[in-house]
Parts: structure tokens; sequence; C-alpha cells
């Protein structure tokens, strides 16, 4: 996923909102200006950015505020937990509004992510205290085993910008619920989000240095994070060719590793889909979010006995989608997020057009009363499954329609991918259903659903380059942010 550009400054302002390192709000070496894609004259705010010498101060605070916290009784750490979430979703309102405005998603959207954030934390809150261990008996004789879990010490959290605060709570929260400390660099397109989750943290009871907000670009502080040797695991969400730089530098300090990355995900419209649910869930999954998830609906695999149909509804569905400032009451699909976003869904217009799709209609910028990055949801058509546009993640309110002639086609075709997060199909055929949910090759599988939407309490990852490392989300984050332990007792005699 492309990072936007920013407006840095040389010299720190005195007005910049600060980093939170070690218990304290720190201005840095210099600052960036966020500047909301809806409107370019509206200035969100300043946002200071971290220098290396203030990155090794939070690591090294960290450690010694993660030894601190591990021995906090379980209810202490439920309760600071459950103020998280409760006051988030108290403030989803105000909090929404300013995630829309600077990230671009609609307010609906943007008030939603913000109420889901406040979920995970009330829900891992409850997980602190179902934190089992386990017993066994040894093979040998007087022997007891005891298998707990432990904190994996010292978490680097490296967050998206399309999902600002969603993204870095389900991180964070079990992160802190299983005991760790948290070094967490945010994406520097959206930092008032990061800055305003952080404020309500940084109040809560916790140790000083247990939670450290570092903004910085992803080259300097970005990178030097997860090369630090202080680090014992790392959180990314981002892009295929970044989770890559990242693995080559993890490895060498053998750092435990938990990534998400790209996708291509398509949703399959079978001849006996309900046209309706599967236009209805196509829109959406393809545009929601102006196509800036890693859930999106990309490809759109249909049978060739309804493709005119199902082709004629969506483009109609396409073209009535109202696009305007997120802000806005009525806005369907908010901006991109940046302009050098905008030249690269624009690019690849012009690459499907080379490659021979037609491009039915949207896919251009438009003006608005706002100037901001606006942009039309696009569909291609008369595609083939090995045009770049259908191979590469084109992270944009773009989609494109796949025509096939059978079910064994369509699976064939959802699963030629080098990625797998989502996948999904529309189907009345309980054995059609069946069968794509066990042979889609991908992590997470829907039936008659968009492909964008999942849920907090059960696994979220994918496939091939979609994922590396541990799913995320529900109990299965504590394969990711704790360490097993072993432990044998030699019972004795008991005269």
């Amino acid at each position: 996923m492309t990072q936007p550009s920013t407006q840095p400054s040389t010299q720190p302002s005195t007005q910049a909102n600060k980093n939170y390192i070690a218990g304290e709000w720190l201005s840095g070496v210099s600052d960036i200006a966020n500047i909301s894609p809806s409107d370019l004259s509206d200035v969100v705010g300043h946002f200071a950015q971290a220098d290396t010498a203030q990155l090794d101060k939070a690591v090294d605070a960290a450690h010694a505020a993660q030894a601190e916290w591990a021995n906090y009784g379980l209810e202490r750490k439920q309760a600071v937990l459950n103020a998280i979430g409760n006051e988030m979703m108290a403030r989803a309102e105000e909090l929404g509004t300013l995630l829309s405005r600077e990230e671009g998603k609609p307010l609906a959207e943007g008030k939603g992510e913000v109420y889901r954030a406040g979920q995970f934390f009330t829900y891992y809150a409850a997980e602190v205290l179902r934190q089992l261990g386990q017993n066994a008996q040894s093979v040998r004789a007087g022997v007891d085993i005891d298998i707990r879990r432990e904190p994996v010490g010292t978490v680097a959290i490296i967050s998206p910008w399309n999902f600002p605060t969603a993204t870095a709570s389900w991180k964070i929260a079990p992160a802190l619920a299983y005991g760790n400390a948290v070094i967490w660099k945010p994406a520097n397109a959206t930092p008032a989000s990061a800055h305003a989750l952080t404020e309500i943290i940084a109040k809560q009871d916790i140790p000083k240095g247990l939670f450290n907000l570092v903004m910085g670009s992803g080259r300097d502080i970005g990178q030097k994070l997860v090369e630090h040797t202080g680090i014992n695991a790392i959180s990314f969400t981002g892009s295929v060719p970044v989770g890559r730089g990242i693995a080559q530098a993890a490895v060498g300090n053998f750092t435990k590793l938990q990534m998400e990355m790209g996708s291509k995900n398509a949703l399959a419209v079978m001849d006996d889909a309900d046209l309706d649910l599967a236009v209805a869930a196509a829109l959406g999954g393809s545009f929601g979010g102006t196509g800036q998830k890693c859930t999106a609906s990309s490809r759109l695999v249909v049978h060739e006995a309804i493709h005119d149909t199902f082709v004629e509804r969506l483009i109609k569905g396409a073209e009535a989608m109202q696009v305007g400032h997120a802000l806005e009451a009525g806005t369907q699909i908010g901006p991109v997020v940046s302009e050098t976003q905008m030249s690269e869904n624009l690019a690849w217009i012009e690459k499907g057009r080379a490659e021979g799709a037609e491009l039915a209609c949207g896919g251009v910028q438009v003006e608005r009363p706002t100037q901001g990055y606006y942009m039309t949801p696009g569909v291609f058509l008369n595609t083939t499954n090995q045009m770049q546009i259908n191979r590469e993640e084109l992270f944009a309110p773009l989609t494109a329609v796949i025509k096939v002639g059978s079910y064994g086609e369509a699976l064939h075709t959802v699963n030629d991918t080098r990625f797998g997060l989502t996948a999904g199909i529309m189907t009345r055929s309980l054995a059609r259903a069946n069968h794509f949910r066990a042979n889609a090759r991908s992590g997470c599988v829907m039936v008659n659903l968009a492909t964008a939407g999942t849920d907090y309490h059960v696994p979220f990852g994918g496939r091939g380059e979609s994922s590396y490392g541990p799913r995320e989300q529900g109990s299965n984050a504590a394969e990711f942010y704790t360490t097993v332990k072993t432990a044998y007792i030699a019972a004795g005699d008991p005269e």
C-alpha cells in the first residue's frame, strides 16, 4: 500500500502535536503538516517527527515498564483496557470525525471504525482473565508438568493509514493484554488519529514507558525500529515490498514477526446467485473505503450466464454512488488518500486500457466544491486474470470483471493469485458454497457476503504473500504476543 505524501518542515513547531515517549510528551526534530484529502486548505495539525535518540529512549523505557506491567494484577490490567475501550466508544463521533477528516473515508465509516476499535480493547480486557495454563503428566514418575504463556517482551507496532485506529487497536490491545510493552509507529498520513488514541492510553494506570508513540517516516524511524536489538516482536500491516524489507531486517536479530500485506481478493458470482444481493456485495466490497481496503473485491469473477445482467446492474450502481467530502452528508465514496495515490490510480487506468480492458464507467478524477483527491468508482470489463490489473493490488476504487463459463473455472480463477487474504462466492447452492469454503485458497472465505468485513473475536489473516506469521485477532493473538514456557516439577517424597 502506498504511503501518501506529507508536507515536512525542517524546524519543529511549538504548536506541533508531540510524541509520547517514556511517559512524556516530547517535541520532535521536525514536523509534518497533516492535510485533509477532502479539502487541501484544511490543515488538521502539525505532528512531531522523532529521531533515533528518542527511539532508543522509548525502547529503554519500554523494557523497564514491561517488567512492572507484567506484575500488575489481572483485574488491574483488565480495568486499564476496559477504560480505553469504553472511552473510545463513548467518543466515537468525535474521534470518527477526526479520522474521516484526515484519512478521507465517509463519516459513518470513520465513526464505525473508532467504535469497533474500542470493542477490540474491551474484548481483550476480558481475555486478560482467560489466560489459562495447561498441565500434563510426565513420562517420568514423580514429575509434574506446567505449561503457561508469558509476555514476549517489547513489541514494535507499525500500522497503516487506511484503518488508522482499528488496525492499530487490534495490535495494541492484545499486546497490552498479554503483558507486553509497545512502541507504536503509525503511518505519517494519519497522525491525528494516532495522537488521539495515545492521549487516551497515556492517562491510564500504566507504568511510564509501557506505551510509546514514535511518529516518523518509514525510511528513518520505521527502519531503525525493525532493526533495533531491543525489540522482541514486530507486528506490521502494509505492502509486500515493505514487508520483505522488514523480514530481512528482523531475521538478523531473530525478532518474532507478524505481517499482514497485500491482496487481490475475488468475489465469484455464480449463475444461481441472488443478483440483487450479489450486486450489493460487489459494490460495497469493491468501493467501500474508496477501495483502499486490503479486503476489497478487486476481481469480480462472473458466470457467463448472468454476466451481462450483472454488469448492467453493477455499472448502474457504481455510477449512482455519491463521491464527495468525507464529512458531507450523503457521501458514499470519500477522496483518495493522497496525490501520490491518485497518480497511481490513474496510471492503473492507463495500464488496464493498454492491456485491452474496457473501462465501462468511472475511473476519472473529478472536482468538488472543495479541492481534494476525488475519483469516481471504475469498472473494467473484458479482462482476463493474466492482466496486471488482475494480478497486482491496486488499492483504488477500481474493480475488474472476469467472465467464466463454470463453477470450476471460477474457483480456479479465484485461486490463481500469489495472494490469499479473502475470497467470496455468491450462490444459492449449498454444495457449491461448501466446496468453495473448503477449496478457496484464502485465509478468510465469505459466502453470500462482501469480501470486506470481518469480526474481531476470530482469527484474521491470509495465505501466500498476504500474510506471514501467526494470525491476528481473537484468542489466536496469544500465539504472537506470548511465548510458551514448559516447567517440570519433581513432586518429591511427601514423607
